[in-house]
């Protein structure tokens, strides 16, 4: 094979042209104009719609808004500020995600409280989220000000249980789908359920706007307050005249231009990591010691956005003892951005060795793979923060790896990278 086989990359539909087009030959070319407005609305229609063309009451879902962004962390900052989150506040995370879910509590001076997963979505685990709770009421003397859940890597989380954990106990849950755009539970789209949902359209989900993200609220209101501080909190006087903080956050026409033309390949999209998901299953079915993350209920419908595994600890793999020989350089599977260099070949939590070497094999082979996410409470940034575990996520990291699913992947794909897998396990 002479093409590297990359992680998840979006596919372009070849529409994204045209409404790239009408935004420069009308000077559209700022964060806002028609394209804005369209994607906005081509959103709200996808988030408020049943799956398969069925009919279904979505009395739940009907009236929410959406907000095009820059980027699905601003998404997250900017539905903390609409729920009134400030310096001195706790704010209640899941720990197992990337540091995007988590960032923008800080961002206000707010504490982050970490809370573990439990095993069969890998997402917040509902019975930890109430212990956590009781907790923070009894050591604070007030309630976190608000829940974020994640869908990770696509995987709907017990959100009945966890909503009905956020009504008990009146605290605003904040859905984090920037991994879980098009997933579904009970037919309902992820995102739907809490107070905010968060979406991104970065160049390796399910579709992309080259980046960008969006925020679907609960009512036009809500939308409008999101809008003002996206769009630098200016008042409405005849100069500008500032009372609080603001940011900018919107999309822009341009941007917006690819996420319109990405939306008509949207269920396509879905439906081919779906059916990668579908030959994994398959393929790893045949090899003791490697276990697929499938869907655990019929409630739950993912959308595979990555394919992940878990690697038995008792599975030796050739290279074992090549594992973390070296300092990684750069960062692993060539990610954009800028990484400090590293101080050690170790830190205090790591995958397991065999992880690590059928890592290597498949990157010696054209392949890019990556560990799970280390979990937030395991991260030096945070230190000292609360966190209320119970050694899922952690055994999850150490034993787990992400394989390459996006639409660039085809089946012959997915068959070499299992077949790479298996021939450097050991007999």
């Amino acid at each position: 094979m002479d093409k590297r086989i990359y992680l998840c990359l979006a596919h372009m539909s070849g529409q994204e042209q045209k409404y790239i087009q009408e935004a420069f030959d009308t000077n559209w070319v700022v964060p806002l104009g028609p394209n804005v407005n369209g994607f906005e609305e081509d959103l709200k229609r996808f988030v408020e719609s049943a799956p398969n063309g069925k009919t279904m009451d979505w009395a739940v879902a009907n009236g929410k808004e959406v907000v095009a962004l820059s980027a699905g962390t601003a998404a997250v900052h900017l539905a903390l500020i609409a729920l009134g989150v400030q310096a001195g506040d706790e704010v209640i995370c899941q720990s197992f995600t990337f540091c995007a879910s988590c960032n923008p509590i800080k961002y206000l001076g707010a504490t982050p409280v970490f809370v573990d997963s439990e095993p069969d979505t890998w997402n917040i685990d509902p019975d930890l989220l109430e212990e956590a709770i009781k907790d923070r009421i009894n050591k604070t003397g007030h309630k976190p000000k608000a829940i974020i859940v994640v869908y990770l890597y696509g995987m709907p989380a017990k959100i009945d249980e966890i909503m009905d954990i956020a009504r008990k106990y009146d605290i605003p849950l904040v859905e984090d789908a920037a991994e879980g755009f098009g997933s579904r539970y009970r037919g309902r789209v992820c995102g739907t359920f809490g107070e905010y949902g968060v979406l991104s359209f970065n160049g390796n989900k399910m579709i992309t706007t080259s980046g960008g993200g969006a925020l679907i609220c609960p009512d036009k209101e809500a939308k409008q307050n999101v809008m003002f501080y996206a769009t630098q909190a200016r008042e409405s006087y005849p100069y500008y005249q500032h009372e609080h903080i603001g940011y900018n956050y919107r999309m822009s026409n341009i941007c917006a231009g690819i996420g319109r033309g990405q939306m008509t390949v949207l269920e396509e999209h879905i439906n081919h990591h779906k059916q990668l998901a579908t030959l994994y299953t398959q393929l790893f079915a045949k090899i003791p010691g490697i276990a697929f993350h499938g869907c655990p209920s019929e409630d739950i419908d993912s959308n595979y956005w990555l394919n992940t595994i878990t690697i038995s600890p008792d599975l030796h793999v050739k290279g074992e003892e090549k594992a973390y020989a070296e300092k990684v350089q750069g960062a692993v599977g060539g990610a954009a951005g800028v990484t400090h260099s590293a101080q050690s070949t170790h830190t205090e939590c790591e995958p397991n060795r065999n992880v690590e070497a059928i890592r290597m094999a498949l990157d010696a082979a054209g392949i890019e793979s990556r560990p799970l996410w280390k979990p937030m409470h395991l991260q030096p940034v945070y230190k000292g923060c609360p966190s209320y575990v119970n050694g899922i996520s952690e055994s999850l990291f150490k034993q787990g790896l992400c394989l390459p699913s996006g639409p660039y992947v085809s089946e012959k794909d997915a068959a070499r990278i299992v077949t790479v897998i298996k021939q450097h396990i050991e007999p």
